[in-house]
């Protein structure tokens, strides 16, 4: 497998650009790992308090949920429910959660991918250029 390039440039509340660069085998761990380190520095204006999200209709938290916790990688709706439950404090049923996730997919927010039975998800490329650029 060839090793995979990643490039992220984050801008702090003062102008200061950080730019993060990683090479190699691209691992979920990984990439959470660098979007701990653009949190730590005021990047990823995603991440809203909590307590906003009651204000949210169910599709838009399962978004803010996605954009959050899966910014880069494949996600099933198994673990978007996961998240969902932990963090809402509320109950929401596997195909709900599956249905949203398709029909983000559908307006073109998320990718849809099928592996044999599994299917998963991912934010589409115009979603990622506001937290990951490539090189």
């Amino acid at each position: 497998m060839p090793a995979r390039k990643m490039k992220v440039e984050v801008y702090d509340e003062s102008g200061n650009r950080y730019v993060i660069s990683f090479e190699g085998r691209v691992t979920r761990e990984k990439a959470l790992k660098i979007l701990d380190i653009i949190e730590l520095l005021g990047g990823m204006p995603i991440s809203e308090p909590i307590e906003y999200l009651h204000d949210l209709s169910k599709i838009e938290k399962v978004l803010f949920i996605v954009k959050k916790n899966f910014p880069i990688v494949w996600f099933s709706a198994k673990e978007v429910q996961k998240v969902y439950e932990k963090e809402t404090g509320e109950f929401i049923s596997l195909s709900a959660v599956s249905t949203y996730l398709t029909r983000l997919a559908d307006k073109g927010i998320l990718i849809k991918a099928k592996n044999g039975s599994r299917i998963s998800f991912r934010l589409a490329s115009r979603e990622l250029k506001e937290v990951i650029r490539p090189f």
